[in-house]
């Protein structure tokens, strides 16, 4: 049998695992990351894509946003589209900060090749990770397959960062752990398509037919949304109904500017919430979808994964440097409450800019009633776009006016 020793076993090579080497890394802390999926497909997992300010200035203070830099798309606002009218937020004026656009699996990309410049431990197409937790300050063991080759790993640490399906949390005592969860009565239809994007920002289309977006990942490239009943299937989904329906919801006095393009992937994703508490035990601690779930219409889930990563990264520094476990210790309680926070922002963007489920009139009068507080208070847009930007826990922003209007 194989045996390795390191200083923190991370489970999982998303955005969090990677991210989370890095920083150690950049602190001369060792670590070894593990993945069950090849390189090729985690480079290719087409995933969130919207950065928040934070998140990119972290990025570009740990030296990972270079191609961010050069390629990723600022935003300095987005539109929402209500009942075929059009208007836009301007979050840079209110906040003083933007958003940047910048695919999950360019990112990704741009962190392995950081840790292979940097010689760290990766490994891929590992299979049958178990844990064995120390009960105490002891070291633990994780065991898997690496190469063919059974391989043991002695750590300090496990950082859980392998997603809602993966075997960290399953780890955490059955007593000890509170699962919350909500699922929604709708579902996303989301394709990839090779056309170049129907506006130079983000668009939100509330429609009485359901809730669509437009987003992108390229100058070339679009990522296209459509709520659809959480009993459908892609099969109901034909590419020309699909472009028909995008049609529809986007339209601006009847007409859009969106362009029919080659369909280059297709998903349909349930919408749910979910939280783990806590999100740690004895040497384990969980980052990420491990973690948490939010649903994507505030594009929380990567942000939320990379301020896990970067809390958790303080506390081993104080550990490593000190002895301290304090930091350690308080890292479920330090992140819960921001977890939850976004998952609040997160549900109530959903029920702005979804059609309610039923049909319920009186649901959909309270949707009116909250759109048009967004679109007509200074107020209520300033709230909207620090939450949107990542800026919720700051009193920031210039007074004037957030909206511009083009209505018939």
């Amino acid at each position: 049998m194989k045996q390795l020793r390191t200083q923190v076993a991370i489970v999982g090579a998303g955005p969090a695992g990677l991210l989370l080497s890095h920083l150690l890394h950049r602190q001369g802390v060792e670590s070894v990351v593990l993945e069950r999926r090849t390189r090729e497909y985690v480079e290719r997992r087409v995933r969130a894509g919207l950065l928040e300010h934070t998140t990119v200035e972290l990025l570009r203070q740990c030296g990972l946003a270079d191609r961010l830099d050069r390629e990723g798309m600022r935003h300095g606002g987005f539109e929402l589209r209500v009942a075929g009218h059009r208007n836009r937020l301007d979050i840079a004026a209110l906040t003083g900060h933007s958003t940047y656009v910048y695919g999950q699996q360019e990112l990704v990309k741009d962190m392995i090749r950081a840790r292979e410049e940097a010689d760290g431990q990766l490994r891929f197409s590992v299979a049958d990770v178990a844990l064995d937790l120390a009960e105490d300050e002891g070291p633990s063991t994780v065991r898997c397959s690496m190469d063919g080759r059974p391989t043991e790993i002695t750590c300090d640490f496990v950082a859980g960062c392998d997603g809602f399906h993966g075997i960290s949390r399953q780890c955490l005592p059955p007593a000890l752990l509170t699962a919350h969860e909500r699922r929604y009565p709708s579902a996303w239809l989301g394709i990839l398509a090779a056309t170049p994007p129907t506006s130079g920002e983000l668009v939100y289309a509330v429609h009485e037919r359901g809730f669509a977006l437009a987003s992108m990942r390229t100058p070339e490239i679009s990522r296209l949304y459509l709520q659809v009943g959480p009993g459908e299937s892609l099969s109901d989904w034909p590419d020309e109904r699909i472009w028909k329906e995008l049609h529809a919801r986007l339209a601006v006095d009847g007409e859009t500017s969106l362009t029919e393009g080659r369909v280059l992937e297709r998903s349909l994703v349930a919408l749910r919430s979910y939280v783990a508490e806590p999100m740690q035990h004895g040497p384990l601690f969980l980052a990420g979808d491990a973690a948490h779930i939010v649903p994507p219409t505030a594009a929380k889930g990567l942000n939320l994964a990379v301020e896990d990563v970067h809390v958790l990264n303080e506390a081993f520094r104080s550990w490593y440097a000190t002895g301290d476990r304090a930091a350690l210790d308080g890292y479920s309680a330090t992140r819960l409450p921001a977890v939850w926070e976004a998952e609040e922002f997160s549900d109530w963007m959903a029920d702005l800019l979804h059609r309610p489920p039923d049909d319920d009139p009186y649901a959909a009068r309270l949707q009116q009633a909250r759109l048009d507080a967004v679109v007509n208070s200074h107020t209520v847009a300033r709230q909207l776009a620090e939450r949107y930007v990542g800026l919720s826990r700051q009193t920031s922003g210039r007074e004037g006016g957030a909206w511009s209007w083009n209505q018939a």
